[in-house]
């Protein structure tokens, strides 16, 4: 089949009458169409089946077998009856049977020029909406392919991602829960808690919010979970651990964060609790909403704000030392908790935390109270960090 222009097309007339068939093809042909011609409707067909014209014009009592098959084969492809000169109901009927138009023989030439235009410009254009359907259904069947690539990729991100979580409840000393949950808004978490002995009578801990959440700041919670193993392990081959800084595992973690340039930056709450000496040492880098401390009914908000980690190759935080009643309870949240209690300011939610605070003894506990569940949707992801002593 020839490449038409905009203005030309493929034209297939369908008539039995040689006369006719000659006027209509000369016509056709003078305005510039190409034009293949059959005298009956079995032998139109075929040729159309194996030339796909643009425009079939046939002969009107030919309408309705010819419109069952391009039903089938090419609803697309539009249609024009001739004929000599009938009662207008007669085309009518034929119009709502689905011709597109229809021309009476030997009228004024220029009125069937105009009338094969419009046939014509009507097949392009359902031609294109086929196409773009099609070409929409490909890229609408490609994208769920790759949705559910991702969804399988991002599932077993958070499976491993959970793996490296630390195990919740867990005891470093006697007397002494720690417990810890993560609620993701995507698939993969920002956020991230670790915590681990140190020595016999200390436990490690931080909660870390990455910035943005999803699978970029996943990755930044893997790569902390190996620094924080390296502390671990250097500790663990030390027979006497004496002190440990919370200032320096920052700034080791500020140090490689940078070097990797991975574009992102944290907020971390980063702690050391010593048992026996009931001393709680810790830094803060832009650790939003402060910490909590419960004793005896009391709540206390930790000092300290700090520079974020992984923006500023010079910085330095401070290290606060805290004594520790006999019995108490830290809260560390990420900023993300703020987000699902009641509207309010900043300050107010601070202070509805601190009313919680007094009830909680557990992660469980901070849960039931924000009323959280896993199956929430959550504008950005919630960390919660709960350390019990009660003798």
């Amino acid at each position: 089949m020839m490449t038409s222009s905009n203005d030309y097309g493929y034209i297939l007339v369908i008539h039995p009458e040689q006369a006719v068939r000659d006027w209509l093809a000369n016509q056709l042909m003078s305005f510039g169409h190409t034009v293949a011609v059959s005298d009956s409707i079995e032998e139109g067909i075929a040729q159309f089946r194996l030339d796909r014209h643009h425009l079939i014009i046939a002969d009107m009592t030919l309408n309705l077998p010819l419109l069952a098959v391009l039903a089938e084969d090419s609803p697309e492809t539009p249609v024009i009856t001739v004929s000599g000169d009938v009662p207008m109901e007669v085309v009518l009927e034929a119009l709502k049977n689905g011709v597109v138009d229809h021309f009476f023989i030997h009228r004024d030439v220029v009125v069937l020029a105009h009338t094969v235009l419009r046939a014509l410009e009507r097949g392009r254009l359902l031609r294109q909406n086929r196409e773009y359907q099609q070409q929409l259904e490909a890229a609408n069947a490609e994208l769920e392919r790759s949705l559910e690539t991702l969804q399988s990729d991002q599932e077993a991100g958070r499976r491993i991602q959970y793996r490296l979580l630390p195990i919740s409840p867990f005891s470093p000393v006697e007397h002494c829960v720690v417990t810890h949950r993560i609620f993701p808004s995507l698939y993969l978490s920002g956020d991230f808690i670790d915590y681990f002995k140190i020595g016999d009578g200390k436990l490690g801990f931080y909660l870390a919010d990455v910035s943005g959440h999803g699978a970029a700041s996943a990755f930044v919670t893997v790569f902390l979970k190996a620094i924080t193993n390296r502390i671990q392990k250097h500790y663990e081959r030390k027979t006497t651990v004496n002190f440990v800084a919370p200032a320096k595992i920052l700034a080791a973690i500020n140090e490689e964060l940078i070097a990797t340039k991975m574009g992102k930056h944290l907020a971390m709450f980063c702690g050391v609790i010593d048992f026996e000496n009931n001393r709680l040492t810790y830094s803060v880098a832009a650790h939003y909403p402060p910490p909590l401390l419960v004793s005896a009914g009391n709540t206390t908000s930790l000092a300290g704000r700090g520079l974020p980690l992984g923006l500023f190759k010079e910085v330095n935080h401070e290290e606060h030392t805290v004594d520790l009643p006999a019995n108490f309870t830290l809260i560390a949240t990420s900023d993300g908790v703020l987000d699902v209690m009641p509207k309010g300011s900043a300050s107010d939610k601070e202070k509805q935390l601190e009313t919680m605070a007094t009830s909680v003894q557990t992660v469980d506990d901070l849960v039931k109270l924000l009323d959280l569940s896993d199956d929430a949707e959550l504008p950005d992801d919630v960390a919660l960090l709960v350390i019990n002593r009660a003798s």
